[in-house]
């Protein structure tokens, strides 16, 4: 579904991503992780084709993302709180997002309804613009919003950041079951190890914008990836080589 090709990004004479290959296919659950500079954020912005690779490709379903805007008809994201419209209600924001993804009124209700545990009363009905809510509630309407229309691919920049402990939970089974149910292909960043462990199949480590893990989730994910970040790895490594 998502393929990466000698894809590298470069500011000022430094390389802050490079990629040989990546490939993701659908209906994955992907996480990425990394420390702060990874290169997280860059290649969700190639991803999305708000900046220009250096060199290489990015695919999505065969499209080259900056030569050909088909992809986005099945392609939605949530990054950060630049995403909303502050002076929208959140109402206003879901029919606005409902009318691009070709949704009607009743379309987006229809599936409004099934989220009121995940707004827990706190989004619809309230009279509130968007700038006006917590960074929780915020997130809450960039996440659903993200979800209109049924995309193939959806794209979660720290999804878990700023949600109460009983909303973590509900988006965990929300991802899992779309996931599953319709095939759905997430991308999914978090610095946050046993959310993204929990709800990914897979994980990506990221570091200084090379790729230096893949796994694919099991029961020992947490713990190799609490000892890599922690340092442990690097010194046992160092200590077999001496």
């Amino acid at each position: 579904m998502i393929t990466a090709s000698n894809l590298t990004k470069v500011y000022n004479g430094v390389t802050v991503l490079s990629l040989e290959h990546l490939e993701i296919p659908a209906g994955q659950s992907f996480g990425l992780v990394g420390n702060n500079g990874a290169g997280k954020t860059t290649f969700f912005s190639l991803l999305l084709d708000l900046i220009q690779p250096t060199t290489g490709s990015i695919f999505n379903n065969d499209i080259t993302v900056n030569q050909s805007e088909e992809w986005k008809s099945y392609t939605s994201s949530f990054i950060d709180e630049s995403f909303l419209i502050g002076y929208l209600t959140p109402e206003e924001y879901f029919y606005f997002i409902g009318d691009l993804r070709k949704q009607n009124k009743a379309d987006v209700d229809s599936l409004l309804t099934g989220f009121e545990d995940f707004f827990n009363g706190e989004i619809i009905g309230r009279k509130k613009y968007l700038r006006d809510l917590s960074k929780g509630n915020q997130k809450k309407v960039g996440i659903v919003a993200a979800l209109i229309g049924d995309p193939k691919v959806v794209i979660l920049d720290e999804p878990f950041a700023n949600l109460d402990p009983t909303t973590q939970i509900r988006l965990k089974k929300l991802i899992k079951d779309l996931a599953m149910e319709r095939d759905t292909t997430f991308l999914i960043s978090s610095h946050d190890l046993i959310h993204i462990t929990e709800v990914c199949e897979r994980i990506v480590v990221l570091d200084r914008g090379e790729l230096v893990k893949d796994i694919h989730t099991s029961k020992a994910t947490l713990s190799e990836l609490e000892s890599f970040f922690s340092g442990e790895q690097h010194l046992e490594a160092q200590n077999n080589f001496s």
